[in-house]
């Protein structure tokens, strides 16, 4: 894994990003807003139902379609 390679959002975790979290905090964003998590197979679950419960989740795409429908490489955001 170079140090380019993507990582989980979930705290603690090194592995390598394979789904991106799209999800909007509608008390503070605007509607088309969005902010990314990144997940591994280990996390995405745990980190959707996280954004899900508090009705933040709004998407859950491959990384690898994410990078291909947008830009060279997605957002960050934590």
């Amino acid at each position: 894994m170079s140090d380019e390679t993507p990582l989980c959002s979930a705290k603690g975790c090194r592995a390598a990003a394979v789904w991106v979290l799209a999800w909007n905090n509608p008390k503070i964003h605007t509607p088309e807003r969005r902010k990314t998590w990144l997940a591994c197979e280990e996390h995405r679950e745990h980190l959707s139902q996280f954004l899900g419960v508090r009705g933040f989740l709004k998407d859950v795409v491959l990384l690898k379609e994410w990078e291909s429908e947008d830009s060279p490489s997605p957002p960050r955001d934590s």
